[in-house]
């Protein structure tokens, strides 16, 4: 329990949603309120030359998306939050499922003209495999979109969770008047081309005041009390025990852009959020209170400053505390490491940081001894579990433009898949080089990437492949399913065995013709 005081002063939680849902907004105005930005850079717009500040490679900037995972730490209220903004495209979506793992809590972004899209559905699978406790943020509400009750069940029939609104909007679109927040009992009323601050929240611990119609017409009134009346009927009161089980999530709505409801979300998520919880380890439950360190990199970047070409691990501390310059038992290689500038973050910019506990993100230079998954301990000998490889949907052969460059490439595709951005897959017993991926726009960035920083050309030639299945079963079963399949049967850079089916009609087939070999979508990186 040595460390039982700064492990309660912090949270941990990434954003999540669909592309253009607000979400990088939002991250920049939580950094406005920590006080760890002036100003909140416009993603798209062109006139301002400044660009969001957890956008920072340079085809987030020319795209206006974000593709990978920014981690940014700041504080707010004596609490320590650690924030990671995730990519919310599908084609990076792989980044994205491996984040949840590191963090304890989600805040999913919702934009309330489009409801729930496909993407989000999806994202929310992930959160249901942990039980990860997740806040609803409805945004753009300062826009005509669908009717907050009709967002509410539609956010509990698709995402199948139990909701409980702890903001309410008064009206939206070109008539939005503001928020009302249902949880500490305030209104704070909008004005158009004007951000929200402090000074605008007035406690109201009852809408019969006449402070409400004395700022809103006869009609907004009553629909406001009418519609407070009808949540406090309907939905069950804010239990947080289920919102922490990951049964209930509580709903805000505001409009990012504006700062509109961004403070009730904020504030509340300090005082509901879950603080660093304990891991599954390969041996034994690793709790959270231990005094001994271990942690696991969930995430690698490479070229975060493309001047310097250098590595970045990100570290998520689970247990003890994380000291510099101290050696650390690196399990996979049953060596022990230490780091000399280990780096907390604000997406680009970079703080040398002298210790770390749990809950925190920590970056480490990496010399290439770092995968996903690996794990440093104080000498015992585990792994964290519960950090995913999906199966790719997409599959493309990797084809060298350039022979006298054949040492670049090779280095630069198994750094690139090292970070997680695609899945490599060499041909079993050959040497023929396959990229599996999510999404069409990350063949582009590795692509892009290659020759940007490893000066390597290459060219993607696409295969009819459907899905990559890792295999398991008895062993002399599997022996036999290769001898027959060998054109099929591929590695993953771990050295796993895996079968590329070319439909989803010879994928059945075989599930039917070998009934002991299990046919996984899905690996545990380790099991």
């Amino acid at each position: 329990m040595k460390y039982a005081n700064e492990i309660n002063k912090r949270k941990s939680f990434a954003i999540i949603a669909h592309p253009d849902a607000g979400k990088t907004t939002l991250t920049e105005k939580f950094l406005l309120f920590g006080g760890a930005i002036q100003t909140a850079g416009a993603v798209k717009s062109n006139k301002i030359k400044k660009h969001t500040t957890s956008d920072f490679m340079e085809i987030e900037r020319q795209r206006g998306i974000s593709v990978a995972t920014s981690v940014m730490t700041f504080e707010y209220r004596d609490i320590l939050v650690n924030l990671l903004d995730t990519p919310g495209h599908k084609d990076f979506a792989e980044d994205t499922y491996r984040t949840l793992t590191a963090v304890d809590s989600v805040v999913l972004v919702i934009d309330c003209v489009k409801g729930v899209e496909e993407q989000t559905e999806r994202l929310m699978e992930v959160c249901r495999m942990r039980d990860t406790p997740v806040i609803i943020f409805v945004n753009k509400m300062d826009r005509d979109g669908k009717y907050p009750f009709d967002l509410l069940d539609e956010l509990e029939e698709k995402l199948s969770i139990r909701v409980r609104p702890l903001s309410w909007p008064i009206n939206m679109g070109s008539d939005f008047k503001g928020v009302y927040n249902l949880y500490d009992k305030s209104l704070v009323a909008f004005q158009p081309n004007k951000k929200a601050t402090d000074e605008d929240v007035v406690p109201l611990d009852d809408l019969s005041s006449r402070y409400v119609d004395e700022h809103f017409n006869e009609k907004d009134a009553a629909q406001l009390r009418g519609d407070v009346e009808l949540i406090e009927g309907v939905y069950d009161t804010f239990n947080r025990e289920d919102y922490l089980a990951g049964k209930l999530a509580p709903v805000f709505f505001g409009s990012a852009v504006n700062n509109f409801g961004v403070k009730d979300l904020l504030d509340t998520f300090v005082d509901i959020a879950p603080t660093p919880r304990d891991r599954t380890a390969t041996t034994r439950e690793i709790s959270v209170q231990e005094d001994k360190f271990s942690g696991f990199v969930f995430k690698i970047h490479a070229n975060l400053d493309p001047r310097h070409r250098d590595r970045i691990a990100f570290l998520r501390v689970c247990s003890g505390k994380f000291e510099r310059n101290k050696f650390y038992h690196h399990v996979r290689l049953d060596k022990d490491v230490r780091f000399s500038n280990p780096y907390s973050f604000l997406a680009r910019e970079k703080n040398i940081v002298d210790d770390a506990f749990p809950g925190d993100v920590v970056g480490l230079f990496d010399t290439g001894n770092f995968k996903i998954g690996d794990t440093l301990t104080e000498g015992e000998n585990f792994y964290i579990t519960g950090i995913p490889s999906f199966s790719p949907e997409l599959f493309k052969e990797l084809v060298n433009k350039d022979p006298m460059k054949t040492k670049q490439l090779e280095k630069g595709i198994r750094q690139l898949t090292d970070e997680g951005v695609a899945q490599l897959f060499t041909q079993h017993g050959g040497n023929r080089k396959i990229i599996g991926c999510v999404g069409e726009l990350q063949f582009e960035v590795i692509q892009y990437r290659l020759l940007q920083e490893y000066g390597a050309a290459c060219q993607f030639n696409t295969l009819p492949f459907y899905k990559a299945c890792w295999l398991t079963g008895p062993k002399n079963k599997i022996e036999d399913f290769i001898r027959f399949k060998s054109s099929n049967i591929v590695e993953d850079k771990d050295g796993h065995l895996v079968y590329l089916a070319q439909s989803e009609w010879y994928l059945n087939t075989e599930r039917t013709n070998n009934p002991d070999i299990q046919f996984n979508f899905t690996s545990e990186i380790h099991k």
